[in-house]
């Protein structure tokens, strides 16, 4: 996938309620989409926030993410003796495309699939935490160490590190992908719907979860 990928927390609103330039660019990003958004369904009365899109070259949305539960921080160790872990589910959409010619037709964009659904909530997941032992100075190594683990294991959806595990996608049981870590979970399948979906999360058990289509993405904002 030759996207730009820009994960992190929606920024709040202003004073009185009035939304930011940038909350509003982040609105507009997902109402952009040709493609369906998925969130964990109605079973989850917990708070919902948006994240960012990721876009090609051309600048067409091709993936985004959307919160639910408590907005993680990027800190080492959350749930340290005395601080409260955080619980979080984050469901990542992405578009399901064939190979295809770049905007300027200079070369070939990647297909995308279950594995690029991996991918991207094994990035998320890596980019909220890291060990608590390690030096902030360690932190660029240890994330580019990991982020090429995950790519691996996301390329071998069938290998040992994966199990598998059956989630209700609007309402029908779906089969995902799933694996644990240290830093929480993640999990990666298909819909019905044109798109793949990814999640991961801590602090909340995958085991329960259920995902469904978005009505109106703007009222997460």
């Amino acid at each position: 996938m030759e996207t730009t990928s820009r994960v992190g927390a929606q920024p709040p609103a202003a004073e009185g309620g009035q939304q930011l330039p940038s909350a509003r660019r982040t609105v507009d990003g997902y109402l952009q989409a040709p493609f369906p958004w998925y969130g964990l369904d109605e079973a989850f009365t917990g708070p919902r926030w948006l994240m960012q899109v990721g876009t090609a070259a051309d600048g067409a949305v091709e993936h985004g993410s959307i919160g639910h539960g408590d907005e993680p921080s990027v800190r080492a160790d959350a749930g340290s003796a005395g601080e409260p872990r955080e619980k979080f589910a984050v469901v990542v959409t992405v578009a399901a495309q064939p190979s295809r010619r770049s905007a300027d037709g200079t070369g070939l964009l990647e297909a995308t699939s279950v594995a690029s659904a991996a991918w991207l909530a094994g990035v998320g997941l890596l980019s909220f935490t890291w060990p608590h032992q390690m030096d902030h100075s360690l932190r660029d190594d240890w994330l580019d160490q990991q982020t090429e683990t995950a790519w691996a294991l996301a390329d071998d959806l069938e290998g040992a590190e994966w199990s598998r595990l059956s989630l209700p996608v609007d309402g029908v049981a779906m089969p995902f992908h799933y694996r644990e870590s240290e830093f929480g979970w993640v999990l990666a399948g298909t819909t019905g719907a044109g798109v793949h979906l990814g999640a991961y999360g801590r602090g909340m058990s995958a085991y329960g979860l259920g995902f469904a289509v978005v009505k109106d993405v703007a009222a997460y904002a």
